[in-house]
């Protein structure tokens, strides 16, 4: 018996591997968390220092796209001595497979993390079928009833 697992970040390893050089892992901008919790997908993004108002998400077809702006320090005077924490332009792009609730996506900000919540659609979400029977001679559905009274039927 095969089991099929839905799998709407299907695209998201090979997403992830461009990301990264040969296995590697490669500081990012924008490092994100992603996990389902019920029926919600939920993805963490650290974007510590960021102005919440830079902050933009968005998604086109199936694409969820989170954008944000870091501004570089302009003190003047100073010698820097390590300078790590990179600036400018981030953008994140994730492709959601089938079975999402699109219209239904949250997205909130605080203290440095941008949480997007994503729940499953009611199409794509487990639910039993029902059995009905059918009725030897006539290829009606009887539901409901049991086998004698199927015969005296």
């Amino acid at each position: 018996m095969v089991v099929l697992r839905f799998d709407p970040f299907r695209d998201f390893d090979r997403l992830a591997e461009q990301f990264s050089a040969g296995g590697d892992r490669v500081p990012m901008a924008m490092p994100m968390d992603l996990y389902r919790s019920g029926d919600h997908y939920v993805m963490h993004c650290d974007l510590a220092g960021i102005d919440p108002g830079s902050v933009d998400v968005n998604i086109d077809g199936s694409t969820l796209t989170i954008r944000a702006e870091r501004s570089g320090r302009t003190e003047e005077g100073v010698q820097w001595l390590r300078h790590e924490r990179p600036i400018g332009r981030f953008q994140r792009q994730v492709a959601l497979g089938d079975g999402l609730d699109l219209d239904k996506i949250n997205a909130t900000y605080h203290d440095g993390v941008v949480t997007i919540t994503i729940p499953v659609a009611e199409r794509a979400k487990p639910r039993r079928i029902e059995v009905g029977t059918e009725a030897p001679q006539s290829g009606r559905v009887l539901e409901g009833t049991s086998s004698q009274e199927r015969q005296s039927t």
